[in-house]
């Protein structure tokens, strides 16, 4: 069956350790979507956290799990997320994409980064599906990486599940002033920010979210485009409307939402929390 694309925030790398609203909708994300469409054949990420000149997907004989940060909880670093690698898919993807016009290497040492293996631990906790990562080119801006996701929509045909993660907001020198605070005092800033882009995803608007940076809170809200370029590439690779299916925010500024294409058959999101 046809698998969805989906855009997911993966917040900070402690999100498997933190009790909160965006940690428990992960948690039970991949279940309704093998109970919507099956369960998927392979992952493949597009992650905030690896960032390339040109695209590259990851076919390593193993995928390692990379701890790509400093300071955290000794926990978090125990962690491991084994999941087998998908050469296949790698292949795929390299082979749309230069059919499309765009060159790809294939990288055979890299493993997965936090912006893959912490939302997959939350989805799929047994690590038993197949996952391959693909890289963002952050210079190159949103058309490039909604360029990329257009050539991968195939995949989701063969039941590979097309996954962007990164951040719906992400500006972390905010952040240092709103750290531990409540939901409660999430400043305008983000929230019109995040009810615009809402808007604009779930009415299919293309030419306004590839310039949201014009918008008066965009550049705020991605001082740099690493983190929302993902979305770029799960909105290529799913096509028309977006489905809303969470939304909550964390340390005030930090907005935790969850999109969906093709996901008719997910539920959407309730009020942000």
């Amino acid at each position: 069956m046809t698998q969805p694309a989906i855009f997911v925030s993966h917040g900070a790398p402690t999100l498997p350790l933190d009790d909160v609203a965006a940690r428990h909708f992960l948690e039970g994300l991949g279940a309704r979507i093998d109970a919507a469409y099956g369960r998927p054949s392979a992952i493949l990420v597009a992650s905030a956290h690896w960032e390339t000149a040109a695209p590259e997907v990851s076919a390593p004989v193993a995928n390692e799990t990379i701890h790509d940060f400093r300071g955290f909880p000794a926990a978090l670093y125990a962690m491991r997320y084994p999941a087998p690698p998908a050469p296949d898919v790698a292949a795929a993807v390299s082979s749309l994409l230069r059919a499309a016009g765009v060159r790809a290497a294939i990288d055979i040492e890299r493993g997965l980064d936090h912006g893959a293996w912490v939302p997959l631990m939350l989805m799929y906790p047994d690590a038993d599906i197949p996952v391959a990562q693909l890289s963002v080119q952050t210079h190159l801006g949103p058309e490039h990486h909604l360029r990329l996701g257009r050539a991968l929509t195939a995949l989701r045909e063969e039941g590979v599940l097309v996954l962007g993660s990164g951040a719906y907001t992400h500006n972390l020198m905010e952040l240092r002033g709103f750290r531990g605070h409540a939901p409660a005092d999430e400043p305008d800033w983000v929230h019109d920010f995040a009810d615009w882009a809402a808007a604009a995803l779930e009415d299919g608007r293309v030419d306004d979210l590839l310039a949201y940076r014009a918008t008066p809170h965009g550049a705020r809200n991605h001082p740099t485009e690493e983190h929302i370029l993902p979305l770029f590439v799960a909105m290529g690779a799913g096509g028309g409307k977006a489905r809303h299916l969470h939304a909550s925010v964390t340390h005030a500024v930090l907005r935790m939402d969850v999109f969906g294409w093709g996901a008719e058959g997910l539920a959407p999101a309730g009020p942000a929390a």
